[in-house]
């Protein structure tokens, strides 16, 4: 709910401060008296426009307004706040400063943000309907949404939209498959080309490293050959190291036992040399082999080696991820000649997801019929009360072709009016006049009640141009409506005023507007002008005595102090 409205230097207002009850809220006072100046104050709190009629007073550097709500837990505004990382607890306190050039600052809980923001927050914590109101429920954007909390079917309209992102997602799935067959078949020949060509070379990993290092060697073989070659005799010749550690293993086997026992770790050693001296020799023979190799298979050698390093060149990669390209172009080749069963079942999946989607989306569409109706009998009961006996309402549902539907489902939702018997329906705001407006915004909210997002509804003058029991209608349905959603009224009608549960006093003197919450005495002065004029007499203060014990409503509780 609203709590509180701190206005300063604001057009007439040098600075007014408002606490507010539950239920229903009334502002009365003279024409010109400033009451629609403290519901512009509002506005701006809200996220309004600045400059206008909400502007700085006359000799004041600036103006401000400070709105308190006091909303429920899991309110909207609380999960707003949440979602920009900002304290959600307790107050919500919006505040808008108005400097003279009309430049504003808003802030939300004393923390500076953007006016988007601010606007975002007011249009959840409040609903205002005034005489020229195109926003709440004259805003088309918001009737599909109003009907589908009034039917109690937004569980379908979820997953209504929970089956068209699968759809959506299915057929752009499909979309992209079909992207890549034409992208591949447009290539095919040469995917298949590719495959053939690295299939035929078999290109390895590290291949190319070794037969380069291969080359290198058979390049300089015969001088390493001769090195290697001279290794090999210094350790096999006649007098090479193994026939001397062969003579010395034999004389060492041929001295007595007792010496031959302390020689036994020489011996050992000699033996383990000449072995590792015979595994050398054969080690250097084996590669002067290697170094002896047919020339024909040295040219195989190379001509491999240049033929993976033209293939790298060729699809410009190094020669150790060949084997990568040939698998992916496999990969694509595949996807080429398997590619007609992907799409197959892509499509399988797009029809499937389609027919989900309908059933659902036809189901709520049935939905929203019922509650069409529902809702068009409701307003209408409303009508005649408020002195809108001609006006008829409807809920217009266009169907969508299919190609539009979306995950709102097969039809446009519009609220329409027609205020003239025999006269065509068109939109609510351009069919109605401005007192018709606030009257329709009433039967509406009344119809809506238990269907609209509890937010404080604002009602400026909802009663202009009727009196009576017309207006005794119209209060009896704002303070029905305040049973559940709180409601601040600016009025000019006694019957109404007699409803509500805090009333406050509007008055000007020369260029200043006060507020007052009055209390009993007060309050049976003020209904008593309301009813007579100017000359408040004795029968009128009677008959407000009267309209308030009717109204049945209890005294007003004492506004408490705010700092």
């Amino acid at each position: 709910m609203l709590a509180a409205l701190t206005v300063r230097d604001i057009v007439l207002i040098e600075s007014a401060a408002l606490e507010f009850a539950p239920g229903l809220n009334v502002l009365t006072g003279e024409t010109g008296a400033g009451k629609s100046i403290l519901l512009d104050a509002l506005g701006l709190a809200a996220g309004g426009r600045g400059g206008g009629r909400a502007a700085v007073r006359p000799g004041a550097v600036q103006g401000s307004a400070v709105a308190v709500f006091e909303p429920a837990e899991g309110h909207g505004a609380r999960a707003l706040l949440r979602d920009q990382d900002m304290e959600a607890e307790g107050e919500i306190v919006l505040r808008r400063t108005l400097a003279a050039d009309g430049r504003t600052r808003g802030f939300v809980n004393d923390q500076p943000v953007g006016v988007a923001l601010l606007k975002d927050l007011g249009a959840l914590l409040l609903e205002v309907h005034g005489q020229a109101d195109d926003r709440g429920l004259f805003d088309v954007a918001t009737h599909r949404l109003l009907l589908d909390a009034f039917g109690g079917h937004e569980a379908l309209a979820r997953e209504t939209a929970a089956r068209f992102a699968e759809l959506d997602r299915a057929r752009r799935a499909e979309a992209e498959l079909r992207r890549l067959a034409a992208a591949a078949a447009a290539d095919a020949d040469y995917v298949r080309s590719t495959v053939e060509e690295l299939s035929s070379l078999a290109p390895q990993a590290g291949e190319e490293a070794a037969l380069a290092a291969e080359r290198v060697l058979l390049m300089n073989a015969s001088r390493i050959a001769e090195d290697v070659s001279a290794a090999s005799e210094a350790l096999g010749g006649e007098r090479g190291a193994e026939a001397a550690l062969a003579v010395a293993l034999k004389r060492l086997s041929r001295v007595n036992e007792s010496a031959r026992a302390a020689v036994r770790a020489a011996e050992a050693a000699l033996e383990q040399a000449f072995a590792h001296t015979e595994e050398a020799r054969r080690e250097l023979d084996a590669f002067l082999s290697r170094l002896e190799l047919d020339p024909r298979v040295m040219d195989r050698q190379e001509e491999r080696l240049f033929a993976l390093r033209a293939a790298a060149r060729k699809y410009g990669v190094q020669p150790d991820l060949l084997p990568r390209v040939l698998a992916e172009f496999e990969a694509r080749r595949e996807a080429i000649e398997t590619g007609g069963a992907g799409l197959a079942q892509a499509a399988d999946a797009v029809a499937a997801a389609r027919t989900a989607y309908l059933v659902t989306a036809r189901k709520l569409s049935q939905a929203r019929e019922a509650a069409a109706r529902q809702l068009e009998s409701a307003v209408a009961k409303e009508f005649a009360p408020l002195k809108l006996g001609h006006a008829r309402f409807r809920v217009a549902l266009t169907a969508l072709g299919e190609d539009e539907a979306a995950a709102n489902g097969l039809e446009r939702v519009a609220f329409e009016i027609a205020t003239v018997e025999g006269a065509a329906f068109g939109p609510l705001t351009r069919i109605a006049s401005g007192g018709e407006l606030a009257r329709l915004s009433l039967a509406l909210k009344v119809a809506l009640s238990e269907a609209t997002p509890p937010a404080a509804l604002v009602f400026d003058e909802v009663d202009r141009g009727v009196g009576g029991a017309v207006a005794d209608a119209v209060g009896e349905r704002l303070q029905r409506l305040a049973e559940t959603t709180q409601v601040l009224l600016v009025t000019h009608s006694p019957q109404v005023a007699a409803r509500a549960a805090r009333h406050f006093r509007i008055t000007r003197k020369g260029d200043k507007t006060r507020v007052e919450l009055l209390d009993d005495a007060a309050r049976i002065e003020e209904t008593a002008r309301m009813l007579s004029g100017a000359v408040v007499t004795e029968e009128a203060r009677a008959a407000a005595r009267r309209l308030l014990a009717e109204a049945q409503i209890p005294p007003p509780r004492k506004a408490r102090k705010r700092a």
